[in-house]
């Protein structure tokens, strides 16, 4: 379902209260939400899907498009992909219907949205719209008005006018036939017992950051990574922790580093345009072994780009946007409700690794909200070795079999040095000797590639001849499109990579085994994961690429077609 309207129209309210009355339901759902370049202000879009089971990716195209009034809502036509079968609704006295809904043959319904909500005094016209949405979606009247009574905190006068205005949006479409293909509502006795949460990927890495033990932030807002910010202050402030808003990406960065010098784990979040001007802060922290977590919600690019909506076209740069050679962390969550346990592993391992680590969210995960199973519990606080008072010859940066050393923390008696941007000796005094260099490269290289991830390095579903490679938001359509592969009697197996750096060869090579094809997919116009698979990694002779940039999100439909494609060349 696609609800759509003007800046200030109420349809992202409007599409929230949906999908938490369809959780209330018992159902399985996600929003996407999509606006204009402008971001705040200007047309806007609420894009739901719901169904019994979870739910990662959007559909192929849309069982209905309830538009409050037309303004500038042909800016979404291509993502808004209607058919014969569709139901469009939209409010006569706002114009017509323009032509690239009407042309896809979707059957129109008027309802005069405007006229009604005037009918009950004090009422809001996206009342009205929830009210006929969720009818026709088959979700139970009494959880649309849970969800709305749950959600307000204004007048109590005012929340009895827009009750009746839900309720008499839902009376409008009583006689219209119910959408296409949605499930039955789960009955009472069908509804799961385990608890789910209804998440973004911006509050699950929040959460998550929190768990593995975060308690500084600094960041300078920016599309779409705010939302993680605003979350993460009060809910920091709940654990002792503090989040300061800087006054740009490179303040952000190197005070973050402060902090965790000083023994704070610290992190910021950012997008693209953010995360370039922090790579000098990046390399110091991997010059002098600090470490820091950074959460990049991607967006199109280059530049400012298109700022609200997604594509990971972030990942060249991550994984090699540093100079020098600076070893890094590098970690992709395969879904929303990934994000939470990604990010804390993320905290994990700079933590335990001495190391920045970069988290690839996008602005698909990370502003879309989904309704998902509990997220397993894991360990919750990071390990740091850190240097004991008084150390008898104290050195930062030894030489250790495993590549970390202990870390003094400012203040500790007997254990004094000196960190900074300069290559050094084992001390921490800077040098330009080649031993000294050589001996701490191979320091920073070796704590990286020989520490066991575990199982964790990435999710790997199926035992097929032919394997699809995908990572981040990528994961979850890909992962439906095999699916779908398989009814039609093509057999895969899926590999969706969660670490991106450190290579990880011995574990690919052996979820590969057996494998003669590899079908690569992601989106962004450079074929960047196809392009760095190869570079690290070797695959079977035969690789092919599927890639597409945004600001379209890829849907299982189109990946299907690809594989079926690639299956016959």
């Amino acid at each position: 379902m696609a609800l759509a309207g003007s800046g200030g129209s109420g349809v992202m309210t409007a599409g929230s209260l949906l999908l938490s009355a369809a959780a209330k339901a018992g159902l399985y759902g996600m929003m996407v939400r999509t606006s204009g370049p402008q971001i705040r202000g200007g047309e806007a879009a609420a894009l739901l899907r719901v169904g019994r089971s979870p739910l990662e990716s959007l559909g192929d195209d849309f069982d209905l498009l309830l538009a409050i009034d037309w303004q500038n809502v042909t800016r979404f036509a291509d993502e808004i992909v209607l058919s014969p079968e569709s139901v469009l609704v939209g409010d006569p006295d706002q114009g017509e219907v323009p032509e690239p809904f009407r042309a896809t043959g979707a059957r129109y319904v008027p309802l005069p949205l405007k006229r009604m909500a005037k009918g009950v005094p004090g009422s809001w016209t996206n009342m009205v719209a929830l009210g006929a949405a969720g009818a026709l979606a088959g979700i139970p009247a009494a959880a649309l008005e849970a969800a709305l009574r749950e959600s307000w905190k204004r007048d109590g006068g005012k929340l009895d006018a827009n009750v009746a205005a839900l309720r008499a949006g839902g009376a409008a479409v009583a006689g219209i036939d119910r959408l296409r293909g949605l499930p039955a509502v789960v009955a009472q006795d069908e509804a799961p017992g385990g608890k789910r949460w209804l998440i973004s990927g911006n509050e699950a890495a929040g959460y998550g950051a929190i768990r593995g033990g975060i308690r500084f932030v600094a960041a300078y807002p920016i599309t779409p990574a705010t939302e993680l910010l605003e979350w993460m202050a009060p809910a920091l402030a709940r654990v002792g922790g503090t989040l300061l808003q800087a006054e740009d990406e490179l303040a952000s960065i190197n005070m973050i580093i402060g902090a965790s010098y000083g023994g704070v784990p610290a992190l910021t979040a950012t997008a693209g345009p953010g995360l370039a001007l922090m790579t000098e802060g990046i390399g110091l922290a991997v010059c002098a072994e600090v470490p820091i977590v950074v959460v990049d919600v991607m967006r199109g690019g280059p530049s400012t780009g298109i700022p609200a909506k997604s594509e990971q076209s972030d990942l060249a740069y991550a994984v090699s946007g540093l100079h020098g050679d600076a070893p890094r962390l590098v970690l992709a969550p395969t879904s929303i409700a990934d994000c939470l346990a990604t990010t804390q592993w993320a905290v994990q391992l700079a933590e335990a690794l001495q190391a920045p680590a970069i988290v690839l969210s996008d602005q698909f995960m990370g502003q879309s909200r989904a309704i998902v199973d509990r997220p397993a519990d894991l360990p919750h606080s990071a390990t740091r070795l850190t240097a004991a008072a008084n150390a008898a010859d104290y050195k930062r940066y030894r030489d250790t079999e495993s590549g970390v050393s202990p870390m003094a923390i400012p203040g500790t008696p007997g254990v004094v040095y000196t960190a900074d941007g300069l290559e050094h000796n084992e001390t921490g005094i800077p040098s330009s000797q080649a031993r000294d260099h050589r001996v701490q490269l191979d320091k920073r290289e070796r704590k990286l590639v020989r520490y066991d991830y575990g199982d964790r390095w990435a999710d790997v579903e199926g035992d097929g001849a032919a394997a699809v490679i995908a990572f981040g938001s990528a994961s979850g359509p890909v992962r439906e499109a095999v699916a779908r592969a398989a009814l039609l009697g093509v057999d895969l197996r899926l590999i969706s990579l969660r670490l991106l750096s450190p290579a990880q060869p011995e574990r690919l090579g052996k979820a590969l085994s057996g494998v003669a094809r590899v079908l690569v997919i992601e989106q962004n116009h450079g074929a960047q994961f196809y392009r760095y698979l190869r570079s690290v990694y070797d695959l079977p002779a035969k690789v092919a690429s599927f890639h597409r940039p945004g600001p379209l999100p890829l849907r299982p439909g189109e990946i299907t077609a690809a594989i079926l494609a690639w299956k016959d060349s």
